[in-house]
Parts: C-alpha cells; structure tokens; sequence
C-alpha cells in the first residue's frame, strides 16, 4: 500500500515547491524515499514472476530522481511531485523501449504500459509490423481480462492523417495513425491504499505483456 504518509508528504511538496521547504523536511523526504524503494521492490518481484524479462532488472533502476531537469521547461518547480516507476528490461542501459508504468499522485494515480514516443526508425517498424499483423494486435486488444484494465490504445496523439507509404482505407489505419504505442488504467484511491496494492497492481500491469511482446517483436525484426 501506498501510505498517508507519502501522499501527504507529495501533496505537502506540490504545495511548496521549492528549495527552503524541501530541506526543512528532508526527514520526511528520506522516509518517503525508503517507501518508494520498497514499494518498486514488492512491484517487481511479482513482475518478475510474469515476465521473465524483467528478471536480472534491479529495483533502484526502476525509480526516478525527485529533482525535475528544468533547463529546458518553462516550469522552475525543482521537485516532481508524484511517485513514478517504470520497469523495462532496457532500463538498466537507459534506452526507451516497451515496459509497464506506475504513477502515483495524490491527485490522480494510474498505470500504463507500451512504448511511448519511439524514434522515427523504431515507430517506422512498428508501423510496419502493424500493418502485416494486425489481426494478432487486434486479439490482443480485445482480450476481456485487457479490455477490463486498460480499454484500448491511447488515441489522444494519432495523426489525422495516413502515414507516409500506407494507404488511407488500411484495414488498421487507427492503429498505424499513432505515434505512440501505450495503454493507461486507472488507480483509485481506495486501490493504492490496498495493503495487496504491489501484487494487485502488477497483475493489473502484467495482462499488457501482450501488447509489450508484439512492440519488441516490431522491433527485433532487420530491416
């Protein structure tokens, strides 16, 4: 489970964004801290037993730094005011490739999984990929135990039009119009207060194996 305490803590530093505040409360921070590796921790193991990839990974490699890069944002606020954790078999050599993501924030939690934002050569296999196997990509899609947890793709970043070198009236047109390739299920609040909330969430995480085989499929092939 996710405790008050942390939630409090998050809402507290959303509240008070900066430097002063957050030294002042450096203990709270450092038990949040140990929290947050605990709960990847508990995450991961159940992960692991679902999908073998993810099995050398280490927990610390799943965490991020609470210190936000703002060289290059409008937004000065120096701390990340939610819990993130991303668990991805290329997260140990920092590259990006699909995975399963869990968000927590006092205002809105939720899951995801996929691959988000692939370079111009990963998005153009996956594309391609897509287009000879759509059926398998549609099964996948219309599993119930997958429909129940995440409902489809995220749509909310498609082109309006065809991609280049595919016909308008492809029969996956929807699905070759995306420029990522991710899924995203909700936490309530009552779900990361669940003190099963580790072993229920990767379960949730997990029914999207799936859609992360058929993404690193695309991406293995040679061109």
């Amino acid at each position: 489970m996710i405790s008050r305490e942390t939630l409090q803590f998050l809402a507290d530093l959303a509240e008070n964004n900066n430097r002063d505040w957050f030294m002042a409360n450096k203990k709270r921070y450092e038990a949040y801290k140990k929290e947050y590796l605990d709960v990847v921790t508990a995450v991961l193991d159940v992960l692991k037993t679902k999908d073998e990839t993810l099995k050398l990974l280490e927990p610390k490699k799943c965490m991020f730094r609470i210190n936000r890069d703002i060289r290059f944002s409008l937004d000065k606020s120096p701390y990340k005011t939610h819990m993130g954790m991303w668990f991805s078999d290329a997260r140990a050599s920092g590259g990006n490739a699909p995975g399963y993501y869990i968000q927590i924030d006092p205002k809105q939690s939720f899951i995801a999984a996929g691959f988000h934002n692939p370079e111009s050569a990963e998005l153009k296999k996956i594309r391609k990929e897509i287009a000879f196997f759509n059926d398998e990509l549609d099964a996948v899609l219309k599993d119930k135990k997958f429909k129940a947890v995440f409902a489809d793709l995220d749509r909310n970043n498609a082109l309006k039009t065809a991609p280049k070198d595919f016909e308008k009236d492809h029969p996956a047109i929807e699905n070759l119009k995306l420029k990522s390739f991710t899924v995203t299920g909700n936490l309530s609040k009552t779900d990361i207060s669940d003190k099963d909330f580790a072993k229920k969430t990767a379960e949730k995480l997990a029914v999207a194996k799936p859609l992360n085989e058929f993404l690193k499929r695309a991406l293995n092939v040679e061109d």
